[in-house]
């Protein structure tokens, strides 16, 4: 967590290049869209609206996150937060939802970047201790779940079905950890 209060997160694979094959930023977005329903039980269904997409709450139209049309660039493709009834009121233009696709000589890293989001849950840029474990505890454990197990599964399914997966901390950023 930033001095502000808003949340990084990045989580990464790193696929062999004969396996990645052509795997782009649009097919990992896309795959990710699918698998929310699954890890999250179908309690969040991303829906594709003209305007953008949004992470529905089960049997409603409640948007707990919403996002602008994705916009791409040749190695990533980002969803532009703009509201949702999990961003903070004042901060619904900020942060953003990041797929990215590097090509290196010795693989492939796919990657998913969540930067300057604004969680409801932690209130303002000073959250108090009981938001800060409120959001650790619960959305920020969510998303960490959803992004390592989907990404597990990327590499189960195009590298090794049966393959270990290895979580690593990183620190790439200073902030809280959360």
């Amino acid at each position: 967590m930033a001095e502000d209060a808003s949340v990084f997160s990045i989580q990464w694979a790193d696929l062999p290049v004969a396996k990645a094959g052509n795997l782009s930023p649009q097919d990992l977005l896309n795959r990710y869209l699918k698998c929310i329903n699954k890890y999250t039980l179908t309690i969040i269904r991303p829906t594709a609206l003209d305007n953008g997409i949004e992470f529905r709450l089960i049997g409603s139209n409640v948007s707990l996150i919403r996002f602008l049309p994705p916009t791409y660039t040749a190695d990533s493709v980002t969803l532009h937060i703009c509201g949702g009834y999990l961003v903070q009121p004042r901060q619904c233009e900020r942060g953003e939802l990041r797929f990215g696709v590097e090509h290196f000589p010795e693989c492939v890293r796919v990657s998913l970047q969540l930067s300057d989001f604004c969680p409801l849950i932690l209130g303002s840029p000073a959250p108090s201790w009981f938001r800060f474990w409120l959001y650790r505890l619960t959305q920020a454990a969510i998303h960490r779940l959803v992004t390592v197990r989907f990404l597990a599964s990327l590499y189960r399914e195009l590298v090794d079905p049966s393959g270990r997966i290895r979580v690593v901390n990183v620190a790439v950023r200073a902030g809280k950890s959360v």
